[in-house]
């Protein structure tokens, strides 16, 4: 326990420190490479640690600076954070392995690699300081780490299609990024202060109807985040056209990354019902229109995104119920989701790799000419539609479970969409595989297939069917590795499942956050602080 926050600091200083290394070596991409895998296999060490620490002994709570909270800044690490610790960092290992495969095959002209590995460090420190933050302002820090870098990656290459749609990413993060940014003021200003376990005791002491205004406005940040419909228009737009393990990324963690600050918001701050009965049909539309959107397209990127939207409703629906039960579903479909979108987004990559275009309208006969490509697309494709036994079915499962606890009318209808939906998804990804792997390649330019009817090309879309290239070891190495760990998320979902009933029961209310960051149960006041500084 004692090694744990010395540990704690080290998932954001590994990062930076190494993306300064990788600048000084600009020049040796050889260098940059092997220094950007150390030190993401250093902070996934680092993330196992932390999990394994915390979720034997509680929540770890490091005082920066030996300055007491909520004076100084607070690092917290607890089951949920750790969690997402371990699971983003596979994921960018596994996304870095394949960028670095991408990369040495094309000889880096469309991933500058001077630019690419600083960027994708910074973007690793980023993630990492949001889900470790003790307080809003950092975690508007760290938001604001990973949306600059982000910046650079959607748009790297400098295509047209990227450059507009990384404008629409830019101007959607700076819009919701301002939003957060005016609740923090409106926060400090009804309260004085802007650390989580501070603000959970002095909340009830505001009327309840500014309570109501800072909620609302926190949920719209995080909810352009999250892409939470109807803030999730951004979205479909802004991820297919940049390169492929930046998709894959993004697909993966950023969304997500705005689920969970939603979730210490709704168990931290506002743990009460007040806006449940929203956010739940807030995650039936979003469940809907995501799967909706999904079946009428005709790009495989687009498709991913689209369901990568409708699956965030599966999460907030968690979060709504409000329940142990509910956010300990939650919680393990968030780490089932970003493997599995992961994953898929990886598998699109290849398929473009091979087919050299994304189109289901152009492209056939992958089976024959790629089988084991169909086969990393087609174990995760299951995973996502929910068959069982995959992570996605036991997730879903454990969702239903805990809202049909509640017993109402919402909460069925809720339900029955959330098995819709899965429907939905499987029939969108079942048409994928129909037409890519399983139609002949002959037959794609007659193109007469039924399931090519209703749906349509990316918007201003100018792709064309280029040549084909050769799929590097280390792209295919990735996308199986991930695919692996998909797989584990079955094999190892009571241990799993496990980890995330314990953070559930953690996040029942704000109590035992309040008591890790102050274990009196009180916050101090400033003579007890400077007394401190004193002794010391």
């Amino acid at each position: 326990m004692d090694l744990l926050p010395t540990l704690t600091p080290l998932v954001v200083l590994i990062p930076l420190i190494a993306a300064g290394l990788t600048l000084v070596v600009g020049r040796r991409a050889r260098a940059q490479r092997l220094i950007a895998l150390a030190a993401l296999v250093g902070v996934l060490a680092v993330g196992v640690a932390l999990l394994l620490g915390v979720d034997g002994t509680g929540t770890v709570v490091v005082e920066v600076g030996g300055w007491q909270a909520p004076f100084g800044i607070v690092l917290v690490v607890d089951r949920l954070s750790a969690l997402m610790v371990v699971v983003s960092t596979i994921v960018l290992l596994a996304v870095l392995v394949f960028s670095i495969g991408q990369g040495l095959a094309d000889g880096d002209d469309e991933t500058p690699v001077s630019i690419y590995y600083p960027t994708y460090l910074i973007l690793t420190a980023g993630v990492m300081i949001a889900f470790i933050a003790g307080d809003l302002f950092n975690l508007y820090v760290g938001f604001e780490v990973l949306l600059v870098a982000s910046y650079v990656l959607i748009t790297l290459g400098g295509t047209e299609s990227r450059i507009r749609a990384g404008v629409t990413y830019v101007v959607v993060s700076l819009v919701s990024s301002t939003l957060f940014l005016a609740a923090i003021a409106m926060v400090y200003g009804a309260l004085g202060t802007v650390n989580l376990a501070q603000i959970a005791i002095r909340i009830v002491d505001i009327p309840l109807d500014t309570q109501i205004v800072l909620h609302v406005m926190l949920l719209v940040a995080f909810g352009i985040k999250a892409a939470v419909f109807p803030l999730s228009f951004w979205l479909p737009d802004s991820y297919p056209s940049a390169p492929a393990p930046v998709t894959a990324a993004f697909a993966g963690l950023l969304t997500k990354i705005g689920v969970y600050a939603i979730i210490r918001v709704e168990t931290v701050i506002f743990p009460g019902p007040d806006l449940n009965p929203a956010l739940m049909v807030l995650a039936l539309l979003t469940m809907v229109v995501g799967a909706l959107g999904a079946v009428a397209q005709a790009d495989i990127k687009r498709v991913l995104s689209f369901t990568l939207v409708s699956h965030i409703g599966y999460m907030i629906l968690g979060v709504a119920l409000g329940t142990p039960a509910g956010t300990a579903a939650a919680v393990y479909y968030i780490a089932h989701h970003i493997i599995v979108q992961t994953t898929l987004f990886l598998a699109a990559g290849l398929i473009e790799r091979e087919a050299g275009s994304t189109s289901i309208s152009r492209i056939g006969g992958l089976l024959a000419s790629a089988p084991l490509v169909a086969l990393l697309f087609f174990v995760p494709a299951l995973n996502l539609g929910g068959i069982p036994p995959f992570s996605g079915f036991i997730g879903k499962l454990a969702l239903f479970q805990a809202t049909a606890e509640q017993g109402d009318a919402l909460a069925y209808v809720l339900i029955g969409a959330g098995a819709f939906v899965s429907l939905l998804t499987l029939y969108a990804l079942v048409r994928i595989w129909n037409l890519a792997f399983w139609r002949g390649a002959d037959e794609v330019e007659r193109g007469s297939s039924r399931l090519l009817k209703h749906v349509n090309e990316a918007p201003l879309s100018t792709a064309t069917i280029s040549e084909a290239r050769t799929t590097p070891f280390l792209m295919t190495a990735s996308t199986t590795a991930m695919v692996a760990v998909s797989v584990a998320l079955t094999v190892f979902a009571g241990p799993l499942y496990g980890v995330a009933e314990r953070a559930g029961e953690n996040l029942d209310g704000p109590d035992r956050y309040i008591l890790s960051v102050f274990p009196s149960g009180a916050e101090p006041s400033v003579t007890d602080v400077i007394e401190e500084v004193l002794e010391k």
